[in-house]
């Protein structure tokens, strides 16, 4: 198998990264999330860092943006139901990460 072809390659050009799947995981138990919050949740991405991976999951069609204006004018992002396909997987990622952490404890 060329590695252009790979499924596995897909995937992670799609939600990998240093940001990525902590951004997607932080958006798992949330409706929606502000960008201001989202940053206080992905400790340590810079905001131009985590603007650039949100735009990234965006044209991937993962994420969707929503602007809202008003006295108090916010953006909020979350799952588009394309990546709400992806919750399945965030929650074996995490299991799988949580036991390889304990293992390395033993």
């Amino acid at each position: 198998m060329r590695l252009e072809d790979c499924p596995v390659k897909a995937a992670l050009d799609a939600i990998g990264g240093k940001w990525k799947p902590l951004i997607l995981f932080s958006l798992k138990d949330h409706k929606a999330l502000r960008f201001g919050h989202l940053r206080k949740l992905v400790q340590g991405a810079s905001q131009k860092v985590l603007t650039e991976q949100l735009r990234q999951l965006e044209a991937s069609g993962i994420i969707e943006r929503r602007e809202f204006p008003g006295p108090v004018p916010h953006t909020e992002y979350s799952f588009t139901p394309y990546g709400e396909t992806l919750l399945p997987v965030l929650v074996s990622l995490s299991q799988w990460g949580r036991a390889h952490a304990m293992r390395g404890k033993a």
